[in-house]
């Protein structure tokens, strides 16, 4: 029997029959204005309010006070959640890299702090925002073993793990550098064909899911999943 959590996202545990296995890396992937940050806030927020698990939202790009105010604009009462150790949000310090040696060191750092801030409020989900950064200090010869050794111990961290991924707009691209989708357990995809958003599960390791894409509602209250219909593939570009 797998062990699931939910989600926190309405009508997102119907598509995975019972919810995300518990302890697994999953990457929420998309073009620019997908929703990929606010599905991924969202994930850590319920978990809070709903389902008593404390969340650590780490950024590799954004400006804490900006991640704070977007979660705000949903009415989200982050400041609660900080105050009761219940949510932290912790910005992970990189350099450019260009030999493995260093990369391996830097990593191992970095996830050194953030074992520290998950142990300090006990944390049972956490976001990593984003892995397309990576592109940004690392060179290109050692990006793709930087992903995998980081998201590979990443699991060592005892937490249910979100990853976001920049990509192109286009739903036959995963990720931003062809190798995340290998070394994670699911694929969350999210769409953006004006006028209609669109959610597609390619894989999820542990679980039977939803193989359709169905319609994703962003609205003041946060995002959604219409799961009860599904969406032309033909749609989607």
């Amino acid at each position: 029997m797998v062990e699931r959590i939910k989600s926190g996202i309405p009508g997102l545990d119907e598509l995975t029959f019972g919810g995300i296995p518990k302890g697994s890396n999953i990457l929420v992937s998309g073009g620019t204005g997908t929703g990929k940050t606010i599905f991924c806030t969202q994930y850590l927020y319920n978990g809070a309010i709903e389902y008593g698990e404390p969340g650590l939202f780490v950024t590799l790009e954004g400006n804490v006070k900006d991640i704070s105010w977007n979660m705000e604009n949903f009415q989200w009462d982050i400041k609660k959640l900080q105050d009761q150790n219940m949510l932290t949000i912790y910005r992970l310090n990189l350099s450019a890299i260009d030999d493995l040696e260093t990369v391996q060191k830097r990593i191992d750092e970095q996830l050194d702090e953030i074992a520290k801030e998950i142990e300090e409020i006990n944390a049972k989900r956490l976001v990593i925002d984003s892995t397309t950064v990576f592109g940004a200090y690392f060179n290109p010869s050692i990006l793709r073993t930087t992903l995998f050794q980081f998201t590979d111990k990443l699991k060592t961290l005892g937490c249910t793990t979100f990853l976001t991924s920049e990509t192109a707009p286009t739903k036959n691209v995963l990720s931003a550098y062809g190798v995340e989708e290998f070394v994670v357990d699911g694929i969350i995809n999210l769409q953006f064909t004006p006028p209609n958003r669109s959610i597609f599960i390619r894989k999820m390791r542990g679980t039977d899911h939803d193989k359709s894409p169905h319609p994703l509602i962003i609205n003041s209250k946060g995002i959604s999943v219409n799961s009860k219909d599904s969406m032309l593939w033909e749609s989607i570009k």
